[in-house]
């Protein structure tokens, strides 16, 4: 595995260009907030260049913003895991529901960077705990969708790469940044002016997808043997701005149709964790079989949740 810069920081014009993507692009559907709209953001200590942009452009948009800056999770300081060490179940299923509540019914807009000085901070922790402390915050997901879906309220991820981020991936924080770069079109002059010609291209493509008179589709392969029902009111959509960056056509299929199997080559981030060697089996769209090769427990525990 290659070494880490610990010196390297993003040039400023990259962070900048950043922020007006995620502020005056990805937020708003794809057009960006409104005068006097209310942003919250989120972002742990590691990503405090981006998130200073990223209040930076809210406020030159005539915005106004909820902080939701929190600490890093390191070997030092691990305040989240201490959590799960010490918490009794009361404590685990205690929801802080009127803040949540004003949070949701306060903002126009959530944008959370995504950085993480330790991204195996809670392995260790008890994944049961885990499950169960997360499954309250399912109201506040419930909340925000019912908004979004008055078209009163949209959401973006963005991404900020950390030395222990850019080790996992095997390249030197130059090189990881170097792909963000890339992939936001960071790099051009115009990122903006990009996004809106990706999007209209995405959406183009999506109702073409949408269009197609497709019953299942058939996934096979070395790493799977899988049918997917789309159901009789399919419809794709891709490009809204959530996520930067984010290039995906997508559909939620019909669950029941779901059968067959299916490997990842690709471990999975969740909960503090890093799950490997994930392998799903289904019938009738319920997971009837699941294993991993490492952290097997976190993944028994996130099937076995209500709705998982």
């Amino acid at each position: 595995m290659k070494g880490v810069s610990m010196a390297y920081q993003p040039p400023q014009a990259v962070l900048e260009k950043y922020a007006d993507v995620l502020v005056n692009f990805a937020l708003g559907h794809g057009k960006g907030i409104k005068k006097g709209d209310v942003v919250r953001v989120s972002a742990k200590e590691c990503a405090k260049p981006l998130y200073a942009e990223v209040c930076r452009a809210v406020w030159r948009a005539g915005g106004n913003v909820i902080s939701a800056y929190q600490p890093d999770n390191d070997s030092a300081i691990n305040i989240t895991k201490s959590f799960f060490d010490i918490a009794t179940d009361e404590q685990l299923d205690y929801f802080a529901q009127s803040y949540w509540r004003s949070q949701v019914d306060e903002a126009d807009h959530w944008l959370a960077i995504l950085g993480e000085a330790d991204p195996r901070a809670l392995e260790g922790a008890d994944p049961k705990k885990i499950m169960r402390s997360g499954l309250k915050m399912q109201k506040v997901w419930e909340w925000r969708s019912e908004k979004e879906n008055r078209n009163a309220f949209s959401w973006t991820l963005g991404l900020y790469g950390t030395p222990a981020m850019a080790k996992e991936a095997g390249l030197d924080l130059e090189e990881y940044w170097q792909q963000i770069t890339n992939a936001c079109y960071l790099d051009m002059d115009d990122p903006l002016a990009k996004w809106r010609e990706t999007t209209d291209q995405i959406q183009e493509l999506a109702a073409k997808m949408t269009a197609l008179p497709i019953d299942k589709l058939h996934v096979t392969g070395e790493d799977a043997g899988l049918w997917i029902t789309l159901g009789e009111k399919r419809a794709w959509r891709g490009g809204s701005g959530a996520n930067i960056p984010s290039f995906e056509i997508f559909t939620s299929p019909d669950w029941r149709g779901t059968n067959g199997w299916i490997r990842f080559n690709q471990p999975l981030y969740r909960y503090g964790n890093l799950v490997e060697g994930i392998r799903l089996e289904f019938k009738d769209g319920l997971v009837t079989k699941a294993s991993a090769t490492k952290n097997e427990a976190v993944l028994t525990e996130m099937v076995a949740a209500p709705n998982a």
